[in-house]
Protein backbone atom coordinates (compact mmCIF):
# COMPACT_ATOMS: atom_id res chain seq x y z
CA UNK A 1 0.00 0.00 0.00
CA UNK A 2 3.09 2.41 0.35
CA UNK A 3 4.73 3.44 -2.60
CA UNK A 4 8.32 5.02 -2.47
CA UNK A 5 6.61 8.90 -1.98
CA UNK A 6 9.42 11.79 -0.76
CA UNK A 7 7.03 13.22 1.70
CA UNK A 8 7.62 9.85 4.04
CA UNK A 9 11.24 9.94 3.07
CA UNK A 10 11.72 13.46 3.93
CA UNK A 11 10.04 12.97 7.63
CA UNK A 12 10.83 9.56 8.58
CA UNK A 13 14.30 8.69 6.94
CA UNK A 14 16.87 11.07 8.01
CA UNK A 15 15.40 9.90 11.85
CA UNK A 16 15.09 6.48 11.75
CA UNK A 17 17.34 4.95 9.49
CA UNK A 18 20.98 6.50 9.24
CA UNK A 19 24.04 4.87 7.43
CA UNK A 20 25.66 3.30 10.98
CA UNK A 21 22.33 1.63 11.94
CA UNK A 22 22.69 0.06 8.43
CA UNK A 23 26.04 -0.64 9.08
CA UNK A 24 26.06 -2.19 12.38
CA UNK A 25 22.71 -4.38 11.70
CA UNK A 26 25.10 -5.97 8.85
CA UNK A 27 27.86 -6.62 10.83
CA UNK A 28 24.90 -8.61 13.78
CA UNK A 29 23.54 -10.64 10.14
CA UNK A 30 27.10 -12.71 10.21
CA UNK A 31 27.11 -13.57 13.89
CA UNK A 32 23.51 -13.78 14.07
CA UNK A 33 22.02 -17.60 14.36
CA UNK A 34 19.98 -18.73 11.83
CA UNK A 35 17.96 -21.42 13.54
CA UNK A 36 16.90 -21.07 17.12
CA UNK A 37 15.54 -23.95 19.33
CA UNK A 38 11.47 -24.04 19.96
CA UNK A 39 12.26 -23.08 23.11
CA UNK A 40 13.77 -20.42 22.11
CA UNK A 41 11.05 -18.59 20.31
CA UNK A 42 8.52 -16.39 21.49
CA UNK A 43 5.08 -18.23 21.31
CA UNK A 44 2.33 -16.20 19.45
CA UNK A 45 -0.90 -15.56 20.77
CA UNK A 46 -3.43 -17.75 18.59
CA UNK A 47 -7.64 -17.54 18.14
CA UNK A 48 -9.87 -20.60 17.91
CA UNK A 49 -8.71 -23.77 19.52
CA UNK A 50 -6.14 -26.36 19.86
CA UNK A 51 -8.21 -28.29 16.79
CA UNK A 52 -8.22 -25.62 14.17
CA UNK A 53 -4.80 -25.06 14.70
CA UNK A 54 -2.02 -27.05 12.46
CA UNK A 55 0.04 -28.11 15.26
CA UNK A 56 2.96 -29.51 13.01
CA UNK A 57 4.52 -25.65 12.56
CA UNK A 58 7.45 -23.07 14.71
CA UNK A 59 5.54 -21.58 17.12
CA UNK A 60 6.25 -17.89 16.37
CA UNK A 61 3.62 -18.41 13.03
CA UNK A 62 0.07 -18.82 13.55
CA UNK A 63 -1.31 -21.02 11.06
CA UNK A 64 -4.63 -21.89 10.53
CA UNK A 65 -7.70 -22.25 8.24
CA UNK A 66 -9.99 -24.92 6.35
CA UNK A 67 -7.35 -25.91 4.23
CA UNK A 68 -4.56 -26.58 6.54
CA UNK A 69 -4.54 -30.32 6.01
CA UNK A 70 -4.29 -30.06 2.26
CA UNK A 71 -1.81 -26.85 1.83
CA UNK A 72 0.73 -27.14 5.08
CA UNK A 73 2.47 -30.43 3.53
CA UNK A 74 3.10 -28.33 0.76
CA UNK A 75 4.96 -25.22 2.71
CA UNK A 76 5.99 -27.49 5.61
CA UNK A 77 9.42 -26.69 4.90
CA UNK A 78 9.00 -22.81 5.65
CA UNK A 79 6.40 -23.82 8.27
CA UNK A 80 9.00 -25.21 10.22
CA UNK A 81 11.23 -22.54 10.43
CA UNK A 82 10.78 -19.75 13.01
CA UNK A 83 10.64 -16.47 12.14
CA UNK A 84 14.33 -14.19 12.54
CA UNK A 85 12.96 -10.66 11.75
CA UNK A 86 16.13 -9.24 10.77
CA UNK A 87 18.79 -7.72 13.47
CA UNK A 88 17.39 -3.59 14.45
CA UNK A 89 14.69 -3.22 11.30
CA UNK A 90 12.80 -6.05 12.42
CA UNK A 91 12.79 -4.42 16.17
CA UNK A 92 9.81 -1.93 14.66
CA UNK A 93 7.08 -2.17 12.01
CA UNK A 94 7.60 1.42 11.20
CA UNK A 95 11.10 1.20 11.23
CA UNK A 96 10.20 -2.49 8.84
CA UNK A 97 7.70 -0.90 6.85
CA UNK A 98 9.70 2.44 6.34
CA UNK A 99 13.04 0.74 5.21
CA UNK A 100 11.46 -1.96 3.07
CA UNK A 101 9.71 0.61 1.23
CA UNK A 102 13.15 2.87 0.67
CA UNK A 103 16.11 0.83 0.84
CA UNK A 104 14.94 -2.74 -0.51
CA UNK A 105 16.78 -3.27 -3.92
CA UNK A 106 14.28 -3.15 -6.62
CA UNK A 107 15.40 -5.51 -9.81
CA UNK A 108 16.03 -4.25 -12.87
CA UNK A 109 13.55 -5.70 -15.23
CA UNK A 110 12.87 -4.84 -18.73
CA UNK A 111 9.49 -4.89 -19.21
CA UNK A 112 6.94 -4.27 -22.41
CA UNK A 113 3.70 -2.69 -21.65
CA UNK A 114 0.25 -3.24 -22.85
CA UNK A 115 -2.45 -0.50 -22.71
CA UNK A 116 -6.06 -2.30 -22.37
CA UNK A 117 -9.05 -0.09 -22.75
CA UNK A 118 -12.04 -0.91 -20.59
CA UNK A 119 -15.93 -0.98 -21.69
CA UNK A 120 -15.81 2.32 -20.16
CA UNK A 121 -13.26 3.72 -22.27
CA UNK A 122 -10.88 3.69 -19.32
CA UNK A 123 -7.39 2.27 -19.58
CA UNK A 124 -5.51 0.35 -16.97
CA UNK A 125 -1.80 -1.01 -18.04
CA UNK A 126 -0.42 -4.75 -18.07
CA UNK A 127 3.25 -4.73 -17.94
CA UNK A 128 4.78 -7.73 -18.69
CA UNK A 129 8.85 -9.46 -18.88
CA UNK A 130 9.91 -7.77 -22.42
CA UNK A 131 10.46 -11.01 -24.55
CA UNK A 132 8.53 -13.51 -22.89
CA UNK A 133 6.11 -13.96 -25.87
CA UNK A 134 8.74 -15.84 -28.23
CA UNK A 135 10.47 -17.07 -24.96
CA UNK A 136 7.77 -19.18 -23.17
CA UNK A 137 5.54 -21.83 -24.10
CA UNK A 138 1.64 -20.91 -24.55
CA UNK A 139 0.94 -23.28 -21.87
CA UNK A 140 3.43 -21.70 -19.46
CA UNK A 141 1.44 -20.60 -15.89
CA UNK A 142 0.88 -16.84 -16.10
CA UNK A 143 1.11 -14.90 -12.55
CA UNK A 144 -0.96 -12.00 -12.86
CA UNK A 145 0.29 -9.38 -9.41
CA UNK A 146 -1.69 -6.66 -8.21
CA UNK A 147 0.16 -4.30 -6.46
CA UNK A 148 -0.89 -2.19 -3.47
CA UNK A 149 -2.57 1.61 -3.26
CA UNK A 150 -1.28 3.88 -5.62
CA UNK A 151 1.90 1.16 -6.16
CA UNK A 152 2.58 -0.48 -9.61
CA UNK A 153 5.34 -2.58 -11.49
CA UNK A 154 7.79 -0.12 -10.50
CA UNK A 155 7.54 -1.29 -6.52
CA UNK A 156 10.45 -3.28 -4.91
CA UNK A 157 8.00 -5.89 -3.41
CA UNK A 158 6.41 -6.40 -7.44
CA UNK A 159 9.19 -6.61 -9.09
CA UNK A 160 10.90 -9.61 -6.26
CA UNK A 161 7.71 -11.64 -6.96
CA UNK A 162 8.03 -11.06 -11.04
CA UNK A 163 11.83 -12.50 -10.69
CA UNK A 164 11.24 -15.37 -8.96
CA UNK A 165 7.99 -16.78 -10.69
CA UNK A 166 9.41 -15.86 -13.74
CA UNK A 167 12.66 -17.91 -13.47
CA UNK A 168 10.70 -20.45 -12.43
CA UNK A 169 9.25 -20.33 -16.19
CA UNK A 170 6.23 -18.57 -15.58
CA UNK A 171 4.62 -15.91 -17.74
CA UNK A 172 4.38 -12.53 -15.35
CA UNK A 173 2.28 -10.15 -15.49
CA UNK A 174 1.83 -6.63 -13.46
CA UNK A 175 -1.32 -4.95 -13.42
CA UNK A 176 -1.55 -1.41 -12.80
CA UNK A 177 -4.62 0.29 -11.94
CA UNK A 178 -5.80 3.74 -14.01
CA UNK A 179 -2.84 6.06 -13.22
CA UNK A 180 -0.73 3.80 -11.42
CA UNK A 181 2.81 3.32 -13.08
CA UNK A 182 2.40 6.32 -14.89
CA UNK A 183 -0.53 4.63 -16.58
CA UNK A 184 -2.86 6.72 -18.78
CA UNK A 185 -6.02 8.06 -17.80
CA UNK A 186 -8.54 8.17 -20.34
CA UNK A 187 -11.48 9.06 -18.75
CA UNK A 188 -12.62 11.30 -15.70
CA UNK A 189 -13.28 8.33 -13.18
CA UNK A 190 -9.77 6.64 -11.28
CA UNK A 191 -10.27 3.04 -9.30
CA UNK A 192 -11.13 2.07 -5.79
CA UNK A 193 -11.14 -0.66 -3.33
CA UNK A 194 -14.78 -1.48 -4.54
CA UNK A 195 -14.63 -1.44 -8.24
CA UNK A 196 -14.22 -5.08 -9.47
CA UNK A 197 -14.64 -4.31 -13.62
CA UNK A 198 -11.40 -3.62 -14.71
CA UNK A 199 -9.86 -6.65 -13.09
CA UNK A 200 -12.47 -8.73 -14.84
CA UNK A 201 -11.44 -7.38 -17.97
CA UNK A 202 -7.74 -7.80 -17.36
CA UNK A 203 -8.59 -11.61 -16.48
CA UNK A 204 -10.97 -12.15 -19.65
CA UNK A 205 -8.11 -10.70 -21.95
CA UNK A 206 -5.50 -12.59 -20.25
CA UNK A 207 -7.14 -15.82 -20.60
CA UNK A 208 -8.57 -15.13 -23.94
CA UNK A 209 -4.55 -14.40 -24.92
CA UNK A 210 -3.60 -17.67 -23.71
CA UNK A 211 -6.02 -20.08 -23.27
CA UNK A 212 -4.16 -23.31 -22.81
CA UNK A 213 -2.21 -21.70 -19.20
CA UNK A 214 -3.27 -21.64 -15.97
CA UNK A 215 -3.80 -17.89 -14.54
CA UNK A 216 -3.35 -17.63 -10.88
CA UNK A 217 -2.75 -14.27 -8.76
CA UNK A 218 -0.60 -12.50 -6.22
CA UNK A 219 -1.94 -9.30 -4.49
CA UNK A 220 -0.72 -7.12 -1.56
CA UNK A 221 -2.26 -4.69 0.69
CA UNK A 222 -5.05 -3.21 -1.54
CA UNK A 223 -4.34 -5.06 -4.71
CA UNK A 224 -4.94 -8.15 -2.50
CA UNK A 225 -8.14 -6.93 -1.04
CA UNK A 226 -9.49 -6.33 -4.11
CA UNK A 227 -8.29 -10.01 -5.41
CA UNK A 228 -10.37 -11.87 -2.32
CA UNK A 229 -13.29 -10.24 -2.71
CA UNK A 230 -12.97 -10.78 -6.90
CA UNK A 231 -12.31 -14.57 -5.90
CA UNK A 232 -15.77 -14.46 -3.41
CA UNK A 233 -18.11 -12.38 -5.35
CA UNK A 234 -17.25 -12.67 -8.97
CA UNK A 235 -18.30 -15.71 -11.80
CA UNK A 236 -14.58 -15.02 -13.61
CA UNK A 237 -12.91 -16.25 -10.08
CA UNK A 238 -13.54 -20.17 -11.67
CA UNK A 239 -10.63 -19.03 -14.39
CA UNK A 240 -8.34 -18.59 -11.33
CA UNK A 241 -5.97 -22.04 -10.27
CA UNK A 242 -5.15 -20.27 -7.24
CA UNK A 243 -4.47 -17.49 -5.66
CA UNK A 244 -2.32 -15.62 -2.67
CA UNK A 245 -3.45 -12.51 -0.57
CA UNK A 246 -0.47 -10.63 1.31
CA UNK A 247 -1.20 -7.63 4.41
CA UNK A 248 -4.70 -7.32 3.11
CA UNK A 249 -6.18 -4.87 5.28
CA UNK A 250 -9.59 -7.36 5.14
CA UNK A 251 -11.79 -4.90 7.08
CA UNK A 252 -11.25 -1.27 5.30
CA UNK A 253 -13.49 0.23 8.32
CA UNK A 254 -10.73 -1.02 10.75
CA UNK A 255 -7.85 0.16 8.72
CA UNK A 256 -8.95 3.13 8.46
CA UNK A 257 -9.12 3.22 12.04
CA UNK A 258 -5.51 2.48 12.43
CA UNK A 259 -4.19 4.34 9.37
CA UNK A 260 -5.60 7.88 11.33
CA UNK A 261 -3.95 7.40 14.59
CA UNK A 262 -0.31 7.77 15.85
CA UNK A 263 2.41 7.65 14.29
CA UNK A 264 0.10 5.63 10.89
CA UNK A 265 -0.61 9.38 10.11
CA UNK A 266 2.38 9.27 8.22
CA UNK A 267 1.36 6.88 6.13
CA UNK A 268 -1.76 8.02 5.54
CA UNK A 269 -0.97 11.36 4.54
CA UNK A 270 1.87 10.02 2.26
CA UNK A 271 -0.67 7.73 0.52
CA UNK A 272 -3.17 10.50 -0.10
CA UNK A 273 -0.72 13.11 -1.30
CA UNK A 274 0.31 10.06 -3.63
CA UNK A 275 -3.16 9.35 -5.24
CA UNK A 276 -3.73 13.15 -5.05
CA UNK A 277 -0.38 13.65 -7.27
CA UNK A 278 -2.20 11.04 -9.90
CA UNK A 279 -5.55 13.05 -9.64
CA UNK A 280 -3.17 16.14 -10.31
CA UNK A 281 -1.43 14.77 -14.09
CA UNK A 282 -4.98 14.65 -15.57
CA UNK A 283 -7.15 17.02 -13.90
CA UNK A 284 -8.39 18.93 -17.68
CA UNK A 285 -10.04 15.25 -17.58
CA UNK A 286 -12.17 16.27 -14.56
CA UNK A 287 -12.64 20.41 -15.03
CA UNK A 288 -16.23 19.94 -16.33
CA UNK A 289 -17.78 16.93 -14.18
CA UNK A 290 -19.71 18.33 -12.14
CA UNK A 291 -22.38 17.00 -9.72
CA UNK A 292 -20.95 16.20 -5.91
CA UNK A 293 -17.48 15.77 -6.51
CA UNK A 294 -14.89 18.08 -5.25
CA UNK A 295 -11.74 17.78 -7.15
CA UNK A 296 -9.60 20.31 -5.38
CA UNK A 297 -10.27 18.20 -2.11
CA UNK A 298 -9.10 15.58 -4.26
CA UNK A 299 -5.75 16.89 -5.80
CA UNK A 300 -4.75 18.39 -2.54
CA UNK A 301 -5.82 15.65 -0.72
CA UNK A 302 -3.53 14.77 2.66
CA UNK A 303 -5.27 11.90 3.73
CA UNK A 304 -7.08 8.57 2.14
CA UNK A 305 -10.31 9.90 3.22
CA UNK A 306 -10.10 13.82 2.02
CA UNK A 307 -9.28 11.92 -1.99
CA UNK A 308 -11.71 9.71 -1.47
CA UNK A 309 -14.65 12.18 -0.02
CA UNK A 310 -13.82 14.42 -3.01
CA UNK A 311 -13.69 11.70 -5.84
CA UNK A 312 -13.85 8.23 -4.89
CA UNK A 313 -17.27 7.72 -3.19
CA UNK A 314 -19.27 9.76 -5.82
CA UNK A 315 -17.58 8.24 -9.05
CA UNK A 316 -18.84 4.34 -7.41
CA UNK A 317 -22.06 5.84 -6.13
CA UNK A 318 -21.91 6.12 -2.74
CA UNK A 319 -23.41 8.02 -0.09
CA UNK A 320 -20.35 8.60 2.24
CA UNK A 321 -16.96 7.94 3.25
CA UNK A 322 -17.89 5.70 5.67
CA UNK A 323 -20.70 3.29 3.19
CA UNK A 324 -17.62 3.28 0.94
CA UNK A 325 -15.28 1.33 2.99
CA UNK A 326 -17.95 -0.56 4.76
CA UNK A 327 -18.93 -2.22 1.54
CA UNK A 328 -15.53 -2.32 0.35
CA UNK A 329 -14.10 -5.19 2.79
CA UNK A 330 -13.25 -8.74 1.42
CA UNK A 331 -13.29 -10.11 4.83
CA UNK A 332 -16.96 -10.09 3.62
CA UNK A 333 -16.39 -12.48 0.75
CA UNK A 334 -13.76 -15.01 1.87
CA UNK A 335 -16.36 -17.13 3.07
CA UNK A 336 -17.43 -17.74 -0.44
CA UNK A 337 -13.66 -18.45 -2.36
CA UNK A 338 -13.54 -21.64 -4.18
CA UNK A 339 -10.04 -20.69 -5.66
CA UNK A 340 -6.92 -22.19 -3.54
CA UNK A 341 -6.10 -19.45 -1.59
CA UNK A 342 -3.31 -18.49 0.84
CA UNK A 343 -2.87 -15.57 2.80
CA UNK A 344 -0.37 -14.29 5.02
CA UNK A 345 -0.33 -11.33 7.55
CA UNK A 346 1.84 -9.97 9.97
CA UNK A 347 0.94 -9.47 13.46
CA UNK A 348 2.23 -5.91 13.54
CA UNK A 349 1.03 -4.57 10.30
CA UNK A 350 0.55 -0.65 11.30
CA UNK A 351 -2.20 -0.84 8.13
CA UNK A 352 -3.53 -4.13 7.99
CA UNK A 353 -4.81 -4.73 11.48
CA UNK A 354 -4.47 -8.02 13.04
CA UNK A 355 -7.76 -7.78 14.41
CA UNK A 356 -9.17 -7.34 10.66
CA UNK A 357 -8.45 -10.71 10.01
CA UNK A 358 -11.66 -12.90 9.02
CA UNK A 359 -10.46 -15.76 11.09
CA UNK A 360 -13.46 -18.03 11.70
CA UNK A 361 -14.17 -17.42 8.01
CA UNK A 362 -10.94 -18.84 6.82
CA UNK A 363 -11.04 -21.75 9.33
CA UNK A 364 -14.59 -22.89 7.93
CA UNK A 365 -13.57 -22.59 4.08
CA UNK A 366 -11.56 -25.41 2.73
CA UNK A 367 -9.75 -23.24 0.56
CA UNK A 368 -8.37 -21.07 2.71
CA UNK A 369 -5.26 -20.87 4.80
CA UNK A 370 -3.92 -18.12 6.85
CA UNK A 371 -0.21 -17.32 8.00
CA UNK A 372 0.48 -14.70 10.51
CA UNK A 373 4.14 -13.78 11.44
CA UNK A 374 5.00 -11.85 14.71
CA UNK A 375 6.26 -9.00 13.10
CA UNK A 376 6.93 -8.13 9.18
CA UNK A 377 5.35 -4.43 8.91
CA UNK A 378 3.19 -3.36 6.23
CA UNK A 379 4.70 -5.06 2.85
CA UNK A 380 8.11 -5.50 4.89
CA UNK A 381 8.98 -9.18 6.32
CA UNK A 382 12.68 -8.10 6.12
CA UNK A 383 13.56 -11.80 7.19
CA UNK A 384 15.00 -14.80 5.72
CA UNK A 385 18.13 -15.74 3.33
CA UNK A 386 17.77 -12.59 1.54
CA UNK A 387 17.29 -9.90 4.07
CA UNK A 388 17.87 -6.82 4.06
CA UNK A 389 18.11 -5.82 0.77
CA UNK A 390 16.36 -9.03 -0.38
CA UNK A 391 13.07 -10.68 -1.48
CA UNK A 392 10.28 -10.04 1.24
CA UNK A 393 10.43 -13.33 3.81
CA UNK A 394 6.86 -14.43 1.87
CA UNK A 395 8.79 -14.72 -1.69
CA UNK A 396 10.07 -18.43 -1.46
CA UNK A 397 6.41 -19.40 0.34
CA UNK A 398 4.43 -18.17 -1.74
CA UNK A 399 6.15 -19.28 -5.51
CA UNK A 400 6.48 -23.02 -3.71
CA UNK A 401 2.37 -22.81 -3.24
CA UNK A 402 1.71 -21.70 -6.23
CA UNK A 403 4.23 -24.17 -8.30
CA UNK A 404 2.80 -26.81 -6.11
CA UNK A 405 -0.34 -25.79 -7.64
CA UNK A 406 0.32 -25.90 -11.09
CA UNK A 407 2.51 -28.93 -10.99
CA UNK A 408 -0.88 -30.65 -9.80
CA UNK A 409 -3.25 -28.88 -11.98
CA UNK A 410 -0.88 -29.74 -14.98
CA UNK A 411 -0.12 -33.01 -13.71
CA UNK A 412 3.74 -33.10 -13.83
CA UNK A 413 6.26 -33.20 -11.38
CA UNK A 414 8.58 -30.10 -11.79
CA UNK A 415 7.99 -26.99 -13.83
CA UNK A 416 11.63 -25.69 -15.40
CA UNK A 417 12.54 -24.26 -18.28
CA UNK A 418 16.17 -24.13 -18.77
CA UNK A 419 15.96 -22.32 -22.24
CA UNK A 420 15.21 -19.16 -19.71
CA UNK A 421 17.85 -16.34 -19.31
CA UNK A 422 17.59 -16.41 -15.83
CA UNK A 423 16.55 -12.42 -14.53
CA UNK A 424 18.93 -10.85 -11.83
CA UNK A 425 17.04 -10.39 -8.59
Amino acid sequence: MISRNPPIMAIVAPNLITQSLFANSLKLRQSRVRRLPATMATPVAVTGTTADQFKDHHPSLEVLGGACDSFCPIIKTHLDRPYNSFPVFGSNCHLETIFAAFFRKIPDVKLKRECLRTQDDGTVTLDWVSGDTRNLPETSPILLLLPGLSGGSQDAYVRHMLVRARNRGWRVVVFNSRGCADSPVTTPQMYSASFLGDLDEVVGHITTRYPKANLYGTGWSMGANILVQYLGKESGARRFSGAVSMCNPFNLVMSDEDICQGFSRIYNRSLGKALGGILKKHLPLFEDIGGDYNIPLAANAETIREYDEGLTRISFGFKSVDEYLQKSCSADHIKNVQTPLLCIQARNDPIAPDRAIPREDIKMNPNCLLIVTPKGGHLGWVAGEDAPLGCPWTDPMVMDFLQHLENEKSGIQEATNSLLQPLEA
